[in-house]
């Protein structure tokens, strides 16, 4: 569980208990709320409403304001997911948090200090061709940052589908698929008619000019004839992570958790 939940837990034993006044209590419940400094309102109360802490998106963000953030989120117990960040944001970060990793091909930074919530589920990540291989990294970042087993399944596009075949059980097995690809995006609609599992498809962006950007594979994948298909924005490798990781959730809920 992330470290807000754990310590709103311990203030509502602790109140139960008769261990601390209710007045001690909802002066260290609000402590579990938005930290104001200044340029940003750290939610620390996210993971206990959402299952999840707060990840950094720091794209735009000063390499000194993403330190920042990620100083205030781990100093309450929270592992640390930043996506978006360049090396500069990731030399900002170590400065704090020592035992940093940076992802260089996903730009995702992660600090792990304890085990991630609900870590039990698996998620394939399937993408078409070795220039996806960014988008696909994040997503699989992401979802094991968020505590689950990630297969990569890569350069297993549709112009040799014979490749994707020859993975096909392994991809079964898996409780999430994300796929990311570019061009027409037809590996989307292949994949989600042979699994019977949540398919969460990503463009990539990446195209000749007709694709423009990535918004050719979007509508291709919008259009899929393939159930069970949905689709993120363009290049938001992220966002299917997180929502494979949520459904992992859902199948392999925490045994501690309290309705």
């Amino acid at each position: 569980m992330g470290g807000s939940e754990e310590a709103l837990r311990r203030i509502v034993d602790d109140l139960a208990a008769g261990r601390v006044s209710a007045d001690d209590a909802f002066a260290a419940l609000k402590t579990l709320s938005d930290e104001d400094l200044g340029f940003a309102r750290v939610d620390h109360g996210r993971a206990a409403r959402n299952g999840f802490p707060e990840v950094i998106f720091s794209e735009g963000k000063k390499p000194e304001h993403i330190a920042a953030i990620a100083k205030a989120l781990l100093a309450r117990g929270a592992n640390l997911l930043a996506t978006r960040a360049d090396a500069a944001a990731y030399e900002a970060v170590r400065s704090v948090a020592p035992d940093a990793v940076y992802h260089a091909d996903a730009r995702c930074i992660t600090v792990q200090r304890h085990a991630p919530p609900y870590g039990r589920g698996r998620v394939a990540v399937v993408s078409a061709g070795t220039a996806d291989h960014p988008v696909a990294e994040e997503a699989a970042v992401t979802a094991e940052a968020l505590g689950n087993r990630v297969d990569r399944h890569y350069d297993v596009g549709v112009a040799g589908i014979h490749r994707l075949l020859s993975r096909l059980a392994d991809i079964r097995a898996a409780d999430a698929v994300i796929v990311v690809a570019g061009m027409e995006g037809a590996l989307a609609s292949v994949v989600g008619g042979l699994v019977d599992k949540p398919v969460f498809a990503v463009p990539s962006g990446v195209g000749y000019g007709a694709n423009f950007e990535g918004l050719a594979t979007l509508l291709a994948m919008l259009n899929s004839c393939a159930s069970g298909v949905s689709v993120l924005n363009i290049g938001n490798g992220f966002g299917a992570g997180y929502i494979a990781a949520t459904v992992c959730r859902q199948l392999h809920p925490d045994p501690d958790s309290r309705p």
